[in-house]
């Protein structure tokens, strides 16, 4: 393994909900392996970001209920492709190599797990979206 796999590995941060055992499909391995504890690693980068995103579209996000604020988040990563593809750089640019060539084996499947995840992540941190929060 090279220096900088050796580094990310040891910046991320244990999950110990995300079990790992022989019966798991090798996606789900991934996921409990890699894009939790990447996206964990991440989350105030991904927040930041998603506050920028607000700030782009003009803070309609603050005038939102909280249900139609949880609706905003998952709209965004799911219909917004370039918000989306710069979510996953954000994601994909902490894996190893290896993990990257296990990636891209089947990133279509992937990318739906990871985009769960982070939009999983921002909608736990909804308090930190608030407008007094932001920078």
């Amino acid at each position: 393994m090279n220096p900088r796999d050796i580094n990310l590995l040891e910046l991320r941060p244990e999950i110990p909900s995300a079990r790992i055992n022989e019966n798991m499909s090798a996606d789900e391995r991934f996921q409990n392996e890699t894009l939790r504890p990447v996206a964990k690693l991440q989350d105030e980068l991904l927040v930041a970001v998603f506050r920028n995103y607000i700030s782009k579209h003009k803070n309609a996000f603050y005038d939102l209920n909280i249900e139609k604020r949880l609706n905003y988040i998952e709209n965004a990563i799911q219909k917004d492709i370039k918000f989306r593809n710069s979510l996953k750089g954000i994601i994909i640019g902490q894996f190893t190599l290896l993990e990257y060539e296990t990636y891209i084996q089947n990133s279509s499947a992937l990318n739906k797990r990871m985009m769960n995840i982070v939009k999983e992540r921002l909608q736990s941190n909804i308090q930190l979206l608030e407008s007094d929060m932001a920078y």
